[in-house]
């Protein structure tokens, strides 16, 4: 009976861990876990990137991920290593680690970051009633946001001079607050709607206002690691949306706010992994 109840707990152990790595594909390192030829694969890749559970890894998590990656590189892994870990990894190293310099990006400008840092900013772009001054300042937030995520991720194997990244910069901030400015102040004008609609248009402002401001701004270069338009405040200051190395996207205006990766076409992110994944 003791025999039994010691073996039980055991059996359960690896069944579990077998029913994990047969679930999880055949791992292939710097490719994306999830096909990318389906909408559902793209979407999932999608929320692989955004992860925000990845901004909660320990340094000694982040070492034991690179790693397994070097060991996997080398054919020196140990055994009994599943595919699913192997993934996990990758995603850990990926989500925190520039692919072209293996820096760690700060936090706030992760792609894993977007949702809890880039939220707030949504928010308050979307607060009724705003003063010029409140106006002016969540769009110079926004688009300096975009900015520095869009730096953070940029394709370091072909740098780009700052001046160009700056000029970007500039114009997306400027075009952003003009055009918000400009229609609150046109709908103020408004005799002909009531308080009620002209409360309702304000609400919509900001939508027009981040959109032209991507366009001509993508003086940084590709951006590396970034999905493509992101799925709340689309354009990004300085940015290119497509994958690095690929031309770049249509005028921001001209095609539906689809995040990149939710595309037909290469799987972006943090692809491909660096061959010097562990230095």
């Amino acid at each position: 009976m003791a025999d039994t109840a010691t073996t039980a707990p055991a059996a359960a152990a690896a069944a579990s861990a077998a029913s994990a790595s047969t679930d999880a594909p055949p791992f292939q390192l710097g490719k994306p876990r999830f096909q990318q030829t389906s909408f559902y694969g793209r979407f999932r890749h999608f929320l692989d990137i955004i992860d925000p559970r990845t901004l909660f890894v320990t340094e000694r998590r982040l070492r034991e991920a690179v790693q397994l990656l070097e060991d996997y590189k080398h054919g020196t892994l140990r055994p009994g290593v599943t595919n699913e870990q192997l993934w996990s990894a990758q995603k850990i190293k990926q989500a925190i680690l520039h692919p072209d310099t293996n820096e760690k990006i700060f936090m706030p400008f992760r792609m894993s970051g977007y949702i809890p840092f880039g939220t707030p900013i949504v928010v308050g772009l979307l607060l009724p009633n705003q003063t010029l001054a409140s106006t002016v300042f969540w769009q110079w937030l926004n688009q300096s946001h975009n900015a520095c995520v869009n730096y953070a991720n940029r394709n370091a194997t072909k740098p780009s001079p700052a001046s160009k990244f700056i000029q970007g910069y500039l114009g997306a901030v400027i075009s952003a607050v003009s055009i918000a400015v400009g229609l609150n102040v046109l709908v103020q004008k408004a005799n002909k709607f009531t308080p009620a609609t002209r409360l309702l248009v304000q609400r919509f402002v900001p939508f027009p206002a981040v959109g032209p401001a991507g366009d001509g701004t993508d003086a940084s270069g590709p951006a590396h690691a970034h999905p493509g338009a992101t799925p709340d405040r689309h354009v990004h200051a300085g940015e290119n949306c497509s994958p690095a190395g690929a031309p770049p996207a249509a005028p921001p205006c001209a095609e539906p706010r689809v995040p990149g990766c939710l595309r037909p076409g290469p799987a972006t992110g943090h692809q491909p992994l660096p061959a010097d994944v562990g230095d």
